[in-house]
């Protein structure tokens, strides 16, 4: 079986970044895709782990072009057991980035 993702569109809002008790940062993004014509925009959580350090630089309307695989993961709440999915990006770059776009998609 295949989870490979591929998506192109906005932040929503600018990264949160944080450190976990494993010592890893994270950094958490929402981004929101277009939809078909006539149909709704969906926004996208993300997490990357172990970021470059250009993403802290991006700003809410920044537009990425990311490779990563959806992920559901369970945890617990105040209100008990939740699960939240999401997108773990393996790999992210401007559009206006060719080389690196290129890249990420494997050169298609």
């Amino acid at each position: 079986m295949i989870n490979i993702v591929v998506l192109r569109g906005r932040l929503s809002r600018p990264p949160g970044r944080r450190e976990l008790p494993s010592g890893d940062s994270l950094a958490a993004l929402d981004l929101s895709v277009p939809a078909p014509p006539g149909g709704r925009a969906d926004s996208v959580p993300l997490v990357w782990f172990d970021p470059p350090a250009w993403v802290e630089r991006l700003d809410a309307g920044a537009e990425l072009v990311v490779l990563g695989r959806v992920r559901r993961r369970f945890f617990r709440s105040g209100a008990g057991l939740a699960s939240r999915t999401e997108v773990v990006v393996d790999a992210a770059a401007p559009p206006g980035r060719p080389a690196r776009v290129g890249a990420i998609s494997g050169g298609r």
